[in-house]
């Protein structure tokens, strides 16, 4: 047999120990709000990316998804040729958002937070700032694309006010040529596509 392939790290940490955790690995909790784990809202700054996020940028690709080419909305984007936000905390880069107009609205192409930012209110500044963007632009919406098996981010986005726009069902498994285990071991097979309305500034 060949050697085992290397899958790139998901952006997930066991809230007991801290170990980052391979996709399939991954599992939710259930607590009442007395036994979650603390949240700690730092300082957010969100900037656009310059030259200088370059290799930031390309790491944060490389953690969540082993390249910069993602494929959403039926289209294949490159992250380093879109409109980038990256967002600074502690000094130190925590997360990116990358942009595109599609169908009339802006589209998240990826968003991504490391780890050890999580629960801080990194991803809640990266989507204020995309939502202030279509807005500046005249963009009625804003909408993400996510797998089926991604529970987490489906939790995330409805939080923040996005709701089911359309389900691309078997695209990402015909994509593939398979249902892969994606999070939680969940199979990998439907694209979920989310929509949240942006009044234009």
């Amino acid at each position: 047999m060949g050697d085992k392939v290397e899958l790139p790290f998901p952006q997930y940490r066991c809230g007991e120990c801290g170990r980052e955790l391979p996709l399939t690995e991954a599992r939710l909790t259930v607590t009442c709000e007395q036994h979650q784990p603390s949240r700690v809202v730092s300082a957010v700054e969100v900037r656009s990316a310059t030259h200088a996020d370059r290799h930031d940028i390309e790491d944060i690709c490389d953690q969540a998804l082993g390249e910069t080419d993602v494929d959403v909305f039926g289209r294949t984007f490159d992250v380093l040729s879109q409109e980038n936000l990256v967002a600074m905390s502690e000094g130190r880069f925590a997360g990116l958002i990358s942009l595109a107009a599609d169908g009339g609205d802006l589209g998240i192409v990826l968003l991504s937070v490391y780890p050890g930012f999580q629960g801080h209110g990194v991803g809640r500044a990266l989507i204020a700032a995309a939502a202030q963007r279509a807005a500046e632009r005249g963009l009625p919406g804003l909408k993400a694309a996510i797998s089926n098996d991604d529970v987490p981010s489906f939790s995330f986005y409805q939080r923040h006010g996005f709701v089911i726009d359309a389900v691309a069902k078997g695209l990402l498994a015909d994509r593939y040529g398979s249902a892969e285990p994606g999070f939680s071991g969940i199979l990998v097979r439907d694209e979920i596509r989310l929509r949240r309305s942006v009044c234009a500034a």
